[in-house]
């Protein structure tokens, strides 16, 4: 006889066979063709082989991200300070724990953003793309370029995976997951930054100012 047991879940109990569910943490291997990886769940979710849903989102406390370089490198060769407009892009994009980045367009993104929407009302982006000009002013003998921090956030949930048929020995398989991605600029009073930043030529790139092509001059590598 099977014994059945009981999960509940999402406000309902559900009474399934011991043969019905599987349960993956993050990071865990997988056990001799018993168990499945966590990448070949997601692979499942991304393909639509398995029915998933991204289950009890709950978003977390904004923050600004680490700060990058968005700008072509300035050289400053002359012996006086120089100032020059610089375009730069930024385009930020979403990670997750379990997967890698997630790939806007993919089905992966879908379910996310369904997933929040419905329980948040608030439309999720997995990629953001900001564009502008900025002054970069940079003294002699140094180099500047422009930086910028994304205000981020982070979603916790849990994907349930379901198959027709048993697949791995069951027909569901959960997987907890923690979703990094961009999020409004002023997300809980926090605010994109974009800065310019300065150092010290190094060695090689004083021998650059030295050439006959740069002696003498301002310019953007």
């Amino acid at each position: 006889m099977t014994r059945n047991r009981a999960l509940r879940y999402g406000g309902r109990t559900l009474a399934l066979a011991t043969t019905a569910i599987g349960m993956i943490a993050a990071a865990v291997p997988a056990v001799a063709e018993e168990q499945p990886t966590t990448e070949q769940i997601m692979a499942d979710c991304a393909s639509g082989e398995g029915k998933c849903s991204f289950n009890a989102p709950e978003i977390g406390q904004a923050y600004l991200g680490e700060p990058r370089q968005v700008s072509e490198l300035l050289y400053n060769c002359t012996a006086s300070p120089a100032s020059q407009s610089m375009a730069w892009a930024d385009t930020v994009g979403s990670s997750h724990s379990v997967g890698g980045s997630v790939t806007v367009g993919g089905g992966i993104e879908g379910i996310i953003t369904a997933s929040v929407t419905a329980t948040y009302n608030y439309t999720w982006q997995s990629s953001r793309t900001e564009t502008s000009t900025f002054t970069v002013s940079v003294q002699p003998g140094e180099v500047g370029w422009i930086s910028r921090s994304q205000v981020m956030q982070q979603i916790s949930g849990t994907w349930q995976t379901h198959y027709d048929d048993p697949k791995w020995g069951h027909y569901y398989w959960f997987v907890p997951d923690v979703v990094t991605s961009p999020a409004p600029n002023g997300t809980d009073g926090k605010h994109n930054a974009v800065v310019v930043k300065s150092r010290k030529m190094t060695a090689d790139e004083k021998k650059l100012c030295s050439s006959g092509a740069t002696r003498g001059e301002v310019f953007t590598r």
